[in-house]
């Protein structure tokens, strides 16, 4: 049975969105698969603007996920690879979710809108890399029809990662 999509909006990230997500992702469980703790509000400030700057850019970014009360939620949007390692030149989607969002749907949502955001400022495929114990995201990377393409070992914890792929 499916159910309707939730109601949610995608933002560029302001200064204050990096104070959001800070608190937002202090959560160990969103985190898992971050490096199991939250970053310093710093790398959340720098982030947003660098999200500012890939929108001005590119036309799209990690957007700052709001639900229709105008709650921040999270994360969700596509930017270049930003790793030495990795699909370099591609564009990734991605997403990060407060753990009381979770399992309602807002990420598939979210990242169905980036995806037609993508397409339209002229991307032809995405990728996503997703931790392989990652299995909600994982669970988002098939609901968006995308397709299992590598394997491969994550450099920062020697885990297995996938990486998934979407024609556009």
């Amino acid at each position: 049975m499916n159910r309707a999509l939730p109601d949610v909006r995608l933002r560029v990230p302001t200064d204050e969105d990096a104070h959001a997500w800070h608190r937002i992702f202090a959560d160990p469980e969103v985190m898992e698969f971050h490096g199991g703790r939250a970053a310093e509000l710093s790398v959340y400030e720098e982030l947003t603007a660098r999200q500012r700057r890939h929108d001005a850019e590119h036309g799209f970014c990690l957007w700052t996920l709001v639900d229709a009360r105008g709650e921040v939620l999270g994360f969700t949007g596509a930017q270049p690879w930003p790793h030495a390692w990795g699909p370099a030149g591609r564009i990734e989607i991605g997403w990060r979710l407060g753990r009381e969002h979770w399992g309602k749907g807002y990420v598939t949502a979210a990242a169905t809108t980036t995806l037609e955001r993508v397409r339209s400022a002229g991307v032809t495929d995405v990728v996503a890399m997703v931790n392989a114990g990652n299995t909600r995201s994982i669970a988002v990377t098939r609901r968006l029809g995308m397709e299992l393409a590598e394997r491969f070992t994550l450099p920062s914890s020697n885990a297995e990662g996938h990486r998934y792929r979407l024609a556009l």
